[in-house]
């Protein structure tokens, strides 16, 4: 039974996330509050091992949490859902699209959608914000001001902005190096979602 919930959790994510992967976040924070498989400190920690390796980020994302479910199967049958919905479109959107691409109802339906995947996306952004830079469940635990915020999550953003805009030896360097370091100190001194 669990496999079957894996797949149509994913596949709730993958039919409504327009947009691409980062759409799927605050569906993926929904599915935190709805099924407890993951905390938000997991999910925040998912994002970033998601971008930071190769492949969209959904997928990754989906991937992970079947694993972590299930093992090998879990994430099969997880990506699987996710996935589903956009190759079922994609099919029948290809097979119809030349037909009906010069149709200008069509072609707002295009543009109508593009608010929501900028929506979502913005929503993502937000839920990342707050997941990175506040610490608002041990701010409400302790009530100390200076609970809310994550100083180390702060000063290692403010660095990686001055170092790739400012700095200009580090300006132009590939952003390989920049995720390889932010991966090397986030393990070196514990950063953590929250």
């Amino acid at each position: 039974m669990i496999y079957l919930r894996l797949f149509w959790e994913f596949f709730k994510a993958g039919l409504f996330a327009v947009g691409g992967g980062l759409a799927t976040l605050p569906f993926l924070t929904a599915m935190s509050d709805s099924t407890g498989w993951f905390t938000k400190a997991q999910l925040a920690d998912m994002v970033a091992v998601s971008e930071s390796t190769p492949g969209p980020i959904g997928v990754n994302m989906a991937t992970y949490v079947g694993f972590t479910i299930r093992g090998v199967l879990g994430s099969v049958v997880a990506t699987i859902g996710l996935i589903t919905p956009s190759v079922v479109i994609i099919l029948f959107i290809a097979r119809i699209l030349e037909k009906f691409r010069s149709n200008k109802y069509v072609d707002r339906a295009f543009y109508g959608i593009r608010p929501s995947s900028t929506a979502l996306i913005t929503s993502a952004l937000i839920g990342l914000m707050m997941l990175c830079f506040f610490n608002l469940d041990l701010f409400r635990a302790t009530g100390a001001f200076t609970d809310l915020f994550s100083l180390k999550n702060t000063l290692l953003f403010i660095g990686l902005f001055i170092f790739t805009n400012y700095v200009k030896p580090t300006k132009k360097l590939h952003p390989i190096v920049f995720i390889a370091a932010s991966a090397v100190i986030g393990v070196a001194f514990s950063f953590a979602g929250v």
